[in-house]
């Protein structure tokens, strides 16, 4: 047994090949792909926020999971690297693209909570932690990656990880787990 997925979305290739073109290098690891799709998928008619859209690679993997009656609302501060997703996903109803600051989208926001939040930025995961959970519904799921060490870090950027695992494990209102694989990931679900 191995841990790469076994259903790929249709679209992936192009959004690969496309994130190649631009240079884009931050886009979602195919093993956390599997588990977005399938967290997508325990939820029908989910509520879905996904924080940092890049060229949507992990939003393809959303959509891959998500039934017919669910819907995703992608952030993204890039217009030019948005609109790759906008191009290969944009047709698809379930999704709604906004193009601007994830902090600035988390401060207006005044909808409805979210059944799982993907926070793939450093808005939602290292800025506005407080106002992304608020935003997570009862028994919803939030999901953060790209915990391992990456090419580029600053030097602070470790104690920044170590300082939001603390924050996030020790809340009383989620239930969290590390989960040392794929790019390192973090999954807290609303208890309370």
């Amino acid at each position: 047994m191995d841990d790469t997925p076994s259903q790929l979305p249709a679209t992936l290739r192009r959004l690969r090949a496309a994130a190649r073109e631009t240079g884009f290098l931050m886009s979602c690891e195919e093993r956390t792909g599997g588990l977005l799709a399938a967290l997508a998928a325990a939820r029908p008619g989910g509520r879905i926020l996904e924080l940092g859209t890049g060229v949507g690679e992990g939003t393809a993997w959303l959509l891959s999971g998500m039934d017919g009656a669910s819907g995703l609302v992608t952030v993204e501060l890039d217009p030019d690297v948005q609109a790759v997703a906008r191009a290969q996903l944009g047709s698809d109803p379930r999704v709604t693209f906004a193009t601007m600051d994830g902090g600035d989208w988390l401060e207006a926001y005044d909808g409805e909570p979210f059944d799982l939040v993907f926070a793939d930025t450093w808005p939602g995961k290292f800025t506005h932690l407080d106002r992304v959970l608020e935003l997570v519904a009862p028994g919803g799921t939030y999901l953060i990656d790209d915990l391992f060490p990456q090419p580029g870090w600053p030097e602070s950027h470790e104690v920044a990880v170590r300082r939001l695992l603390t924050e996030l494990e020790g809340r009383e209102d989620f239930r969290s787990v590390r989960m040392a694989w794929a790019s390192g990931l973090l999954m807290a679900v609303r208890t309370g």
